[in-house]
C-alpha cells in the first residue's frame, strides 16, 4: 500500500512539481497562523513550513504530510507578498540590478517522525527601468508571491542570473524534498500521480 500523502498547500506551483515526481497526493491547505516574530530568513522559512505541516498532521495522523514555505530577503529585509501593485513596483525597485536571496523551507511530517531542511538560492536582477517595473507590476504576476515577481512566468525577464536551485526559486527545490520524501518512505519517480483537492482553512 502506498502511504496516504498530503500536500499542504494550495500552490499550483507546488502541486505541479510534486506530481511531476510520480507521487500520488491529495490537498489539504493548512489553517495555521503564519505569524511569525522571527527575523532570520533561513530560520523563517524553516518556521513556518513546520507549522504549516504540524497543523495538518494533527488532523491527519497517519498520512505523510509536506509542507512548503518560501522568504524572500534583500539586504537582511524581508519581501512578503505585495499588497498591491504600488507595493510591487517599489519591491522590483528595490530588487533591480541586484542580488537577493531566496530561501525555501520544507517540512515532511510522517508517522515514523518529522524531518525538514532550507535550501537558499541567489539570484540577480538586471537593472530595470522604470516603464519595465511599471508592465510588469500592471500583470499582477507577483502579487501572490514572496518577493513580488514568479520566475517561472513573465517574471524570468527580470532575473539575469541565479546561483543555486531554480526550483528553489518556485517555492519548491525538488532535490530536497525528493529526499525528504523518501526518508518517510514516499516512492518517487513511480506511478503517475493522482490529485483529489480536499479544501481547508485558507
Amino acid at each position: 500500500m502506498a502511504p496516504d500523502v498530503i500536500l499542504a498547500s494550495g500552490s499550483p506551483r507546488r502541486r505541479e512539481l510534486l506530481g511531476n515526481l510520480g507521487v500520488t497526493f491529495r490537498i489539504v491547505v493548512s489553517g495555521a497562523d503564519e505569524e511569525s516574530p522571527e527575523t532570520d530568513p533561513a530560520r523563517l522559512a524553516g518556521d513556518l513550513a513546520a507549522l504549516k505541516a504540524a497543523s495538518v498532521a494533527r488532523e491527519h495522523p497517519g498520512a505523510v504530510v509536506i509542507a512548503a514555505d518560501t522568504v524572500v530577503a534583500a539586504d537582511g529585509a524581508l519581501l512578503a507578498k505585495p499588497l498591491d501593485e504600488a507595493e510591487n513596483r517599489a519591491f522590483l525597485r528595490q530588487l533591480s540590478g541586484r542580488t537577493h536571496q531566496v530561501y525555501t523551507g520544507v517540512t515532511v511530517a510522517s508517522p515514523g517522525g518529522t524531518a525538514g531542511g532550507v535550501e537558499r538560492t541567489d539570484v540577480t536582477f538586471r537593472d530595470l527601468t522604470d516603464a519595465e517595473v511599471a508592465h510588469y507590476a500592471r500583470t499582477g504576476e507577483g502579487l501572490d508571491k514572496a518577493g513580488g515577481y514568479g520566475i517561472q512566468g513573465v517574471g524570468m525577464a527580470l532575473v539575469s542570473r541565479i546561483d543555486g536551485d531554480y526550483s528553489n526559486v518556485v517555492g519548491f527545490p525538488l532535490g530536497l524534498v525528493i529526499r525528504l520524501m523518501r526518508e518517510a518512505g514516499v516512492p518517487v519517480w513511480g506511478e503517475a500521480a493522482g490529485v483529489r483537492e480536499v479544501r481547508g482553512a485558507l
